[in-house]
């Protein structure tokens, strides 16, 4: 039988003659004491541990709350809110305390189940093609997937997706280097080199968009029915090809736009009346249909009759007379920089357009390339278009709705890249860097043009000499 005077007797010898009042330990405790990270369901997300002197702390509430054997009515709940504990944990300790007086844990530094380590030679023997999956990698290492799981969430090892990239050439980072030196203000060197900003150029290319994707993800409730989606043949899913034209947005020094940069989206289609009669429409009534076949006929035909009035149009009138320059790929579809027509037509109304090419093999040299095309088909796949028509005017609508302070990000991520370009050697094995692009933009020092390190120029420039 639990006596009255037998506790207060042991935590006199345990707790070291430690006084508390209830009413100030709880509000000490509320203070000091983190609460418990609870779920969205209210309960608590992990255990937590408590200390020998939180323990004895919590031993003399219980004594000071002690009659004749039992604890007053809502005694043990209150203090376990406290502690941010379970009641059950604060059970423990009432029953330890009465038996026999010590309530300290008995955990030792070397407690629990070892963790699992990583052995780096053994992983790194692992060939590559055995990487791509959890499990293949798992029974190549002889651990189980769960461990491997658990190391990725502590940092153990990444998940890292490796796209293709095009084969260069020594020509080729030759004239990648060459290009990037070319994009350095001429004012700026040889002692701060820096980036040009590039307002005068307009980046020109082409690209398919199509219906739908192969495969789609969507979010659905438990009790939902799975959408059910069908064509004909994966392989020939509806599609139309963009001639997008974009150059560098224009701000003020307060931030506001006043020139959006976005010169226009051309879609590659014709119009023909139908043969014969269907469900869908009848014979003669006028069908959108892609071309799908591009030559050089067709695109200097796009460049003469959109691309050049739609430059004249929305070009900044205080430019006007400026050399203007469209920069395209090297696909052989490509108008030559020297064609007759193309500057017959860039050279009236007092404009001076010129077109060049960027380097060969160089996609991450042209901002639709490096991130304006994936951005602009995002979102125009949450338009689910049914038809040419859809399309196109999902695609327009998208180009439209795209904001300007983002494609300007674009311009500015494009010199990193030519400053890693740099450090390369003209190689396109690199990273882009982050450069904390939004922070500085929201504390509005996103810079027009990114310097370069004069040393860097000076190894390219040996570099280009020794070749």
């Amino acid at each position: 039988m639990f006596d009255e005077d037998q506790p207060q007797e042991v935590y006199d010898t345990n707790i070291a003659d430690i006084e508390y009042d209830f009413e100030d330990n709880v509000q000490h405790v509320n203070e000091s004491e983190p609460e418990g990270v609870l779920n969205a369901d209210g309960t608590d997300n992990g255990r937590k541990f408590l200390s020998n002197e939180e323990r004895k702390a919590i031993a003399h509430l219980l004594l000071q709350h002690n009659h004749v054997g039992r604890l007053k009515k809502g005694t043990r709940k209150l203090i376990a809110s406290m502690y941010s504990v379970s009641v059950s944990v604060i059970k423990r300790i009432w029953k330890r305390a009465k038996l026999t007086g010590d309530v300290s844990h008995r955990k030792t530094t070397n407690c629990g189940r070892k963790r699992i380590e990583l052995d780096h030679d053994q992983f790194l023997q692992v060939p590559l093609s055995k990487r791509s999956t959890l499990r293949d990698l798992a029974e190549a290492l002889k651990i189980n997937k769960s461990s491997l799981s658990r190391m990725q969430k502590r940092g153990c090892i990444k998940r890292h997706t490796s796209a293709i990239k095009p084969c260069l050439t020594e020509a080729n980072k030759i004239e990648k280097l060459k290009f990037c030196l070319s994009m350095l203000d001429s004012s700026t060197m040889p002692h701060d080199p820096t980036f040009k900003t590039m307002h005068n150029i307009v980046h020109i290319d082409e690209k398919w968009f199509y219906m739908t994707k192969k495969s789609m993800k969507y979010y659905l409730l438990p009790d939902e029915d799975e959408p059910h989606r069908t064509c004909k043949s994966k392989n020939f899913i509806g599609k139309v090809m963009f001639l997008t034209a974009i150059t560098r947005p224009r701000f003020d020094v307060e931030g506001n736009e006043t020139f959006s940069g976005k010169i226009g989206v051309f879609p590659f289609i014709y119009k023909e009346p139908a043969k014969r009669n269907s469900v869908n429409r009848v014979a003669g009534t006028l069908e959108t249909k892609s071309i799908t076949s591009v030559n050089r006929e067709i695109c200097r035909k796009f460049l003469i009759e959109k691309v050049i009035p739609a430059i004249k149009q929305k070009w900044p009138r205080d430019e006007i007379g400026q050399p203007i320059f469209i920069q395209q790929d090297n696909a052989r579809c490509h108008v030559n920089e020297n064609d007759i027509e193309f500057r017959q037509a860039a050279s009236q109304d007092g404009f001076d357009i010129r077109l060049m090419c960027q380097p060969p093999n160089s996609p991450e040299l042209n901002v639709l390339d490096l991130g304006f095309f994936s951005a602009i088909q995002s979102l125009q796949h949450k338009e689910a278009p049914k038809t040419i028509d859809d399309l196109v005017a999902a695609v327009e609508k998208s180009f439209e709705i795209f904001p300007s302070h983002l494609s300007n990000k674009i311009f500015i991520s494009l010199q990193t890249c030519m400053v890693e370009i740099m450090k390369a050697k003209g190689s396109n094995k690199f990273s882009i860097p982050h450069i904390k692009k939004d922070v500085m933009q929201r504390q509005g020092r996103l810079p027009v043009s990114i310097k370069c390190d004069s040393s860097l120029v000076e190894e390219v420039l040996d570099h280009l000499n020794s070749h």
